[in-house]
């Protein structure tokens, strides 16, 4: 049921798809520049610098070489790609500070980028809940600017906590990935998909576990008008129907995986720029349905049919 119902209060919602997808997009382009400049500005030494242009002249030999069969020049290129690597591990070593200072002005920029799209997702919550509560139509621009304050102390709890938690999932997925494969047979390529798949697995269980323990933080803070930090306090206590919240969001990331990698490919990238911004408004849906029915809150699925815990239907 409750897999079901989020996708019907996603459909009731879908006119929020466009508007999340040109905050995006605004979003994308101010901070995509910001980025390109950063990177300009601070590998500019780098890029065209002369043993970077002789290590892409070494790349184009090396596939001409490889098209044309030439046997002799692929052996002779291993003692120069050697030396060319020699060189611009060099160059970087000497660019340091200015490599630092470009890694941690683009990590910035990705923790500002995650507060302001943040903002976009909190508002669209609200949308989301009048929407279940009292089945009124509240645009996105009004619930933006009259949630702003609640929403930016939100992310400026959520983006840390989410930043830490993201890259000790990445370690927990670097060792799935190189060193789980060194207790396995040696299968060749077999062994490299076992590698991926158990990478894929322990990153759509990690996230899942994620979304569970805070599944109830937005929602609480929405519906019941609680704090943010009570909201939050509430959310990881809440051990109600863990299991059952828990296997939803694992069927949900895998259902938005497939979904988008099959439209992607379908249309060759197209049809992401609907689908990725409906996969945030489906998982806002699961979380107030799963906080709805674990509050035993009656909420609307459409205009003639009202939900609550026991399914009860009216109208």
């Amino acid at each position: 049921m409750r897999f079901r119902h989020a996708v019907y209060i996603a459909s009731e919602n879908f006119s929020s798809v466009f508007k999340l997808l040109l905050y995006r997009l605004f979003s994308i382009a101010i901070f995509g520049s910001l980025a390109y400049v950063i990177l300009t500005l601070g590998l500019s030494a780098i890029t065209g610098s002369h043993e970077v242009m002789a290590l892409r002249e070494l790349v184009n030999t090396f596939f001409h070489a490889l098209i044309t069969g030439q046997a002799d020049v692929l052996q002779s290129l291993q003692t120069s790609f050697k030396d060319a690597f020699t060189d611009l591990v060099k160059l970087i070593a000497f660019n340091t500070p200015s490599i630092i200072g470009c890694v941690a002005g683009l990590v910035c920029i990705y923790l500002v980028s995650r507060f302001v799209n943040g903002l976009a997702v909190f508002s669209v919550s609200n949308v989301v809940n009048d929407r279940m509560s009292t089945y009124s139509r509240t645009s996105f621009s009004q619930s933006y600017f009259k949630s702003i304050g609640k929403a930016a102390l939100y992310q400026v709890i959520y983006v840390p906590l989410c930043f830490v938690y993201d890259a000790l999932m990445l370690g927990a997925c670097w060792f799935f990935f190189f060193y789980a494969p060194s207790y396995l047979p040696s299968w060749g390529f077999i062994t490299v998909l076992i590698a991926v798949s158990l990478t894929l697995t322990a990153i759509v269980a990690l996230e899942a576990l994620k979304m569970t323990l805070i599944s109830a933080w937005i929602p609480a803070a929405v519906a019941d008008k609680d704090s943010i930090t009570r909201a939050l306090r509430k959310s990881v206590r809440q051990k109600k129907n863990f299991g059952a919240r828990y296997i939803a969001y694992v069927a949900a990331i895998y259902l938005i995986i497939g979904i988008n990698v099959v439209f992607a490919v379908a249309t060759v990238g197209s049809a992401l720029l609907i689908t990725v911004p409906l996969s945030y408004i489906f998982l806002l849906s699961l979380q107030f349905v799963n906080y709805y029915l674990d509050t035993g809150k009656k909420y609307f699925v459409t205009k003639n049919t009202i939900a609550d815990a026991s399914e009860t239907q009216l109208q």
